[in-house]
């Protein structure tokens, strides 16, 4: 076990404090605020976010894990051996166990994600408990260029995995060039994702508003972040998490919203606050079936196949390459 923790090679394409600064200055100097959602993930972040996975109003997590239960042998049968797994924004990448239990002959695992902390942990644990599997993780924004390692056997084919409904974190253009990179990356192979589904807005409510308040924790934590990371000084009780359902976008909005009339400093920058104006932190569009096809084939996918659960609220769909 202790060999196979010290020859566990990550690579390390992180961004720096310095992208960092550049681009929550460049969020926080524009009307809307903004703050990029993809910096909710340091370590605190993310296991706030394993919590959300868990609760019973937050749907997504509970419902692919259903769905992946049913379909996942025929995943194993479409796809064949001697796959490359290459996941986007891994997390604690327990839902992908039930890949690396089921695809045959799996060449290796590269987990893709920006918390390096959260990845370390991560890597080592499916190490330990996958010795015969070569994992080769990666600290990144996997938005952003960058090589893949390689692993040492012979890959037939690349399939990249993004689970959950991060898809819907980003707008429509950026949704397709994202899809677009991977469609690059994975040419020849496929990429299973989830797609969460227009569905009725009560249903939105609940999961982004949690009684419990960890979503608000989660969204709070970000300027925390900001505070320990940047030196800036955020006081945390005076913004307040705030989600709503925009029928006419078919998205969830995410923001923090001042309670007072305030200045936020970041170096020597002064941000200025009006009470009741927020920091818009992330989106989350919600597709029908149809919208999403044609999202994945102006990005360069099919869709080969598509399961849903009976509700019609999150399908998991595996598009091929064209």
């Amino acid at each position: 076990m202790r060999s196979k923790h010290l020859t566990l090679q990550l690579l390390d394409c992180a961004p720096t404090c310095t992208t960092l600064r550049q681009e929550v200055m460049q969020g926080l100097q524009q009307s809307p605020k903004t703050l990029p959602s993809k910096y909710f993930y340091d370590e605190p972040g993310s296991r706030l976010f394993a919590q959300i996975c868990e609760l019973e109003t937050y749907y997504p997590t509970r419902t692919e894990r259903r769905i992946m239960q049913q379909c996942v042998g025929e995943l194993a049968e479409l796809l064949g051996p001697d796959c490359l797994l290459v996941e986007y924004g891994s997390g604690n990448s327990l839902k992908t166990r039930m890949l690396l239990d089921t695809l045959k002959d799996l060449v290796g695992y590269i987990p893709i994600d920006i918390s390096k902390a959260y990845l370390k942990e991560a890597a080592i644990a499916l190490a330990l408990a996958y010795p015969a599997l070569e994992v080769l993780p990666v600290c990144a924004d996997y938005t952003s260029e960058f090589e893949l390692p390689v692993p040492a056997r012979a890959v037939r084919q690349r399939i990249g995995y993004f689970p959950g409904s991060t898809i819907g974190n980003f707008e429509p253009m950026e949704a397709r060039r994202f899809l677009q990179q991977i469609a690059r990356t994975c040419r020849g192979g496929g990429l299973l994702i989830g797609v969460d589904l227009k569905k009725d807005f009560t249903v939105l409510h609940h999961a982004y508003n949690d009684p419990q308040g960890i979503t608000a924790q989660f969204n709070l934590n970000l300027l925390r972040r900001l505070n320990q990371e940047l030196e800036a000084d955020f006081q945390l009780a005076q913004f307040r998490h705030y989600a709503c359902y925009n029928p006419s976008e078919g998205r969830i909005e995410m923001h923090l919203v001042s309670l007072e009339e305030q200045v936020v400093h970041i170096d020597d920058i002064e941000i200025p606050f009006k009470r009741g104006e927020s920091i818009w932190t992330e989106s989350s569009y919600k597709y029908s079936l149809e919208e999403f096809a044609r999202l994945a084939r102006a990005a360069g996918f099919r869709v080969e196949r598509a399961w849903c659960d009976e509700q019609h609220l999150f399908s998991v769909q595996y598009l091929a390459t064209l």
